[in-house]
């Protein structure tokens, strides 16, 4: 007999609905490069979300099935319908990463090796009791590391590294983050710490602002704040930042960072430039928890640029060598720099309730949650 197991898939329909379902799908053999890993714990991340509910309207969501095996039904406005064309009728697999116990392997050293370790793993499809991968798509985490401490070993933690090693690079010398209290934002502020980067932290509650001071943040701005342009401002001159990571994506919040950097610029120069400041700026757009359309008000000169970032053509474009040294860096640093917090752990049905949807899909700061696939 066929041995099942339960995996999360969404699917867009042509009635214009988004329908999440939970379906027992064949447990699969591992190729002779590929390991068999029983999903201990997958995070719930704003990446996830945006494959999982699509452009539906949260507001709208109805649940019927059975408490084993849930379904979800959500309407998408006809307006959005243009966004998914291409994954109408698909049903698609959730979840980008995951941690878990290897216990098939195919017949290769690599896959042989990873046999009965603890390993965090990348490559979609992760909200699943059992997932087959590639062994490179595996990292081993180091005696005593839980599943729930490795479950996000990936994501946040390359894309933190990302963010510095970028700054390198591209010759800045400092940051700017938004979102910045969120689990990867704190991940950065302990990187930047240990190596002595300056960081500006963008977060939009005092209860965020809390959260950064309690690690030690020098420097955090808080958008609602009367003096915002002005904190924000004086903090870009002090550290000289011209390079920011935004996680919002749309309003106005891309184009505030690029006029305060402007205003930091000028501030040190002599002679008027009807150009603007000879100061490259750069605002990278690495999240959409903001769905509005990105508005810019060009007072920033011409010396600027504001286009996206994604952790994969990153690793793509450092290779392979740097790819495997930062991965080694998470696994050793997992319950320090690296550390995750979760507001609670669910099973893959809970995950589908309506109280459950309602928390995680704020994509709110200190409200993340963690799937148990095998609970």
């Amino acid at each position: 007999m066929t041995k099942t197991g339960l995996q999360l898939r969404s699917t867009v329909k042509e009635d214009h609905t988004l329908e999440i379902t939970l379906v027992d799908m064949a447990v699969p053999e591992p190729g002779p490069d590929e390991v068999l890993v029983q999903v201990e714990a997958t995070p719930l991340n704003p990446s996830d979300l945006a494959l999982l509910f699509g452009p539906a309207d949260l507001t709208t969501i109805r649940v019927s099935g059975t408490a084993e095996q849930p379904v979800v039904t959500a309407d998408i406005p006809a307006a959005l319908m243009k966004m998914v064309a291409g994954r109408i009728g698909q049903s698609m697999p959730v979840g980008n990463e995951a941690a878990g116990t290897v216990i098939g392997a195919g017949a290769s050293d690599a896959a042989q090796a990873l046999v009965g370790k603890r390993v965090g793993i990348i490559g979609g499809a992760m909200y699943s009791q059992y997932r087959c991968v590639n062994a490179f798509m595996c990292l081993e985490l180091e005696a005593g590391t839980t599943a729930a401490e490795g479950a996000s070993c990936f994501v946040n933690p390359l894309t933190a590294l990302a963010m510095v090693e970028t700054m390198r690079t591209e010759n800045h010398t400092a940051l700017v983050h938004t979102a910045a209290a969120s689990n990867l934002g704190q991940m950065l502020n302990r990187i930047c710490m240990n190596e002595d980067v300056a960081l500006v932290n963008i977060v939009r509650k005092v209860e965020q602002e809390a959260i950064l001071k309690a690690m030690g943040a020098k420097y955090i701005i808080n958008t609602t704040s009367d003096s915002y342009y002005d904190d924000l401002t004086d903090a870009l001159a002090e550290t000289g930042a011209t390079l920011a990571f935004d996680a919002t994506g749309g309003g106005k919040l891309a184009g505030q960072i690029l006029s305060c950097m402007e205003a930091a610029a000028l501030r040190s120069m002599t002679e008027y430039n009807g150009y603007g400041s000879d100061v490259f700026k750069q605002v990278y757009i690495y999240g959409g928890l903001d769905r509005n359309p990105t508005t810019l008000t060009r007072n920033f000169g011409f010396s600027w640029s504001l286009s996206g970032f994604l952790l994969t053509p990153f690793l793509q474009k450092v290779g392979i060598e740097k790819s495997i040294q930062m991965r080694a860096k998470v696994a050793a640093e997992i319950k320090t720099t690296f550390a995750s917090h979760y507001t609670k752990e669910v099973s893959l049905a809970e995950a589908l309730s309506l109280e459950a949807m309602a928390v995680y899909g704020k994509q709110a700061t200190g409200e993340k949650y963690l799937i148990k696939p095998q609970d």
